[in-house]
């Protein structure tokens, strides 16, 4: 079975919605981002899916595909990666290796683990998408890019009243702009 990893850029305080601008999809702003560049192909490099819902999906069409001067490698990536839409309303993605997963989002996703490809599905994005996963246990690995940033609300990571009972650490690591990656398993995985 494949493993179906979360990647979410949250504040320390939880919020994975970008209300605010802490966050630069491009890394472009004054910090030094060029290890955790490398730390995203290096996870990049072992998934074949990229999984989003209708929005956030629509959000990386609108903006991806256009970048013309990206020296980052992510234009490439998004536009050369094995994208799942999960929706009921997108008919025709527009956008080159994107298919839509039109049903029951847990038996699509969990189809999608079961198939053959041995690389990671990883979920980006896409709030209201993770919650419906994460509350049918279909998660394996949580990816969580830390930045040192208080946003003070916003939507959240986990469902509001959903309990994981245990979380394994994997994998800590500082980044020289102060983000922290996070990487956890459900206990028993």
């Amino acid at each position: 079975m494949r493993t179906l990893a979360i990647t979410q850029n949250i504040t320390v305080d939880g919020s994975i919605e970008m209300i605010t601008d802490w966050f630069d999809p491009k890394g472009q702003a004054s910090a030094d981002m060029s290890d955790v560049l490398e730390e995203s192909h290096r996870q990049d490099s072992r998934a074949d899916a990229l999984l989003v819902g209708r929005r956030t999906f629509e959000d990386f069409r609108s903006y991806w595909p256009l970048q013309t001067d990206d020296t980052s490698g992510i234009t490439d990536y998004l536009n050369g990666v094995q994208k799942y839409v999960v929706s009921t309303s997108l008919t025709d993605p527009r956008w080159e290796n994107s298919t839509v997963l039109r049903g029951d989002p847990v038996t699509e996703v969990n189809e999608l683990k079961m198939r053959d490809g041995g690389q990671d599905i990883v979920l980006a994005g896409s709030i209201t998408l993770a919650h419906s996963l994460i509350e049918a246990g279909l998660v394996d690995e949580y990816r969580l890019f830390v930045h040192p940033v208080v946003q003070g609300r916003g939507r959240r990571l986990f469902p509001d009243g959903y309990e994981v009972p245990r979380l394994r650490l994997l994998e800590s690591k500082a980044f020289r702009s102060g983000i922290v990656l996070q990487r956890y398993a459900p206990a028993g995985r």
